[in-house]
């Protein structure tokens, strides 16, 4: 279809110059070349969206050798050359050629046949015309070069601005699943392999249905984990907070553990960000207790100080400083929400045995 397009304009200039060289009828015997130049001058344009400066060059070296034949006829390709040359952005470029034009158009005229006899005047007034139309030809191009250019940058910026969006809603999304979804099956995973263990001590048969939910709920566990494993990010819009600890503490109760919880310094406000936070780590070391740790027993401890406030975990696990666990994804999660607050995270084994985890999240006291 553009292709089509730049044919008819090209041919639509062309035979406009040729009809207005023949009406000009110069008495010359170069007369010929002036029609094969004015032809010539119409037809490049075909290339001007490929080539503009090609076609600005070609189209000026014919406007000024018809002129130089003897023929009258306005420069309408070179024109159009201008503005395929604006849209382009060879602004300076184009300026330059253009000058030299309206140099070299007068010169042109002088050398011509034509009777130049009282024609000052006119050649005054046209060059005036030519400048006119010149500076309206860059002028159009270099409109539709900047509007272009918007529309694009428009265009860009809408279809960055959805993807951001899809990606934080689809990272947000993920990090619900990671943080919810892996403390229930953790739990439910607990509580089956508890009680195959008890039914194996008992020595009662272990019932089929029960052995199926502890492998479902280890490879639920593994799936979720593999998938979500790089997929981090903060919602500063929580619906878990502080108020939910004591939730996490008791069902961590039912899972058979000892977890205690211990809340230090006068209750206050703090931002939404940190409530968050805090809860993700008191569920995510829990978490972690009832995965790894082979624990009887865990604390959690909140305190409430005036520039800060402090969340510890700690378990009589089987780890020690010797054999210090892997950190996982969990733990990554931890890190990062805390660096993100510019906090402090400490999270290692104990030299008396068993894991820590301490948190220390700055505060600015919500009034």
């Amino acid at each position: 279809m553009r292709r089509a397009l730049d044919w008819a304009i090209a041919v639509g200039v062309a035979g406009s110059l040729l009809v207005a060289g023949l009406s000009a009828r110069p008495d010359t015997a170069l007369a010929p070349l002036g029609h094969v130049l004015l032809v010539a001058g119409g037809l490049a344009l075909v290339a001007r969206r490929r080539t503009p400066v090609v076609v600005l060059v070609a189209t000026g070296a014919c406007a000024l050798g018809y002129q130089a034949v003897g023929f009258d006829v306005p420069v309408v390709a070179y024109l159009f050359a201008v503005y395929a040359a604006m849209r382009a952005g060879h602004r300076i470029l184009t300026a330059a050629c253009s000058v030299a034009m309206l140099a070299a158009l007068p010169l042109a005229i002088l050398v011509s046949p034509h009777d130049w006899a009282g024609a000052e005047l006119f050649t005054q007034s046209r060059d005036v015309l030519e400048i006119a139309w010149l500076v309206a030809a860059a002028a159009a191009g270099e409109a539709l070069r900047q509007a272009e250019r918007r529309a694009d940058e428009a265009e860009r910026t809408r279809e960055e601005t959805a993807r951001r969006r899809a990606d934080e809603q689809r990272l947000h999304i993920a990090r619900e699943l990671h943080d919810s979804l892996t403390h229930q099956i953790s739990v439910v995973k607990i509580q089956a392999e508890v009680a195959v263990h008890l039914a194996t001590r008992r020595g009662e048969p272990v019932p089929e249905a029960l052995l199926a939910i502890r492998e479902a709920g280890r490879e639920a566990a593994r799936e979720l984990r593999a998938t979500l494993e790089a997929l981090r990010d903060d919602d500063p819009t929580p619906r878990h907070g502080l108020e939910h600890v004591p939730d996490l503490v008791a069902r961590a109760r039912t899972g058979g553990l000892d977890a205690t919880l211990t809340i230090e310094g006068d209750r206050e406000d703090v931002p939404a960000s940190v409530d968050r936070t805090a809860y993700r780590i008191v569920q995510e070391s829990l978490t972690n207790v009832a995965r790894h740790a082979d624990a009887a027993s865990a604390s959690v401890s909140i305190g409430y100080r005036p520039d800060a406030l402090v969340i510890r975990v700690v378990d009589d696990g089987r780890a020690t400083v010797d054999t210090a666990p892997e950190p996982g994804v969990g733990l990554a999660g931890m890190r990062e929400r805390v660096a993100a607050l510019g906090g402090r995270l400490r999270a290692a084994p104990r030299d008396e045995g068993g894991f820590a985890v301490q948190a220390e999240l700055p505060v600015e006291r919500v009034p």
